[in-house]
């Protein structure tokens, strides 16, 4: 039974690209050289994610304990929240489900109706407003 093994890593201080270029190499040879039957990177708009295809798990794990493998981890660039490693395929392998409608945008999205203002008018006369007298009275 196949085992893949899925690293994602996403853009931090500098673009996860730079980190696939440092570090990539010697990933892929430490996952040939431990048994991968084979390998795929892909490049994200906000990362690179590596699968890797062992015959079986005790493989998949091995490689996910070497030195090297853990060297290149420790090294990605938002370590506390840009790394993802998982057992099976990810970023790349796309979706098995269709997607649902997109939401709508908001630029066709209702106003907020604003509070009317009470204006009151009177016609203007010679006297002070205290000396006015009302409609009523």
């Amino acid at each position: 039974m196949d085992s893949w093994l899925s690293i994602e890593v996403l853009d931090g201080e500098f673009p996860a690209r730079s980190w696939q270029s440092a570090h990539g190499d010697n990933l892929t040879e430490a996952a040939l050289t431990h048994g991968a039957e084979q390998w795929t990177w892909h490049v994200h708009r906000w990362g690179v994610t590596l699968e890797i295809e062992f015959a079986d798990e005790a493989q998949r794990d091995r490689f996910r304990g070497l030195p090297a493998v853990t060297a290149a981890l420790d090294a990605v660039p938002d370590p506390d929240r840009g790394l993802v490693v998982y057992n099976g395929r990810g970023g790349g392998s796309g979706s098995r489900a269709r997607r649902g409608p997109k939401p709508r945008p908001m630029s066709d999205a209702g106003a907020l109706l604003t509070p009317k203002e009470e204006v009151r008018l009177q016609l203007a006369t010679g006297e002070p407003p205290m000396f006015q007298l009302s409609a009523g009275g």
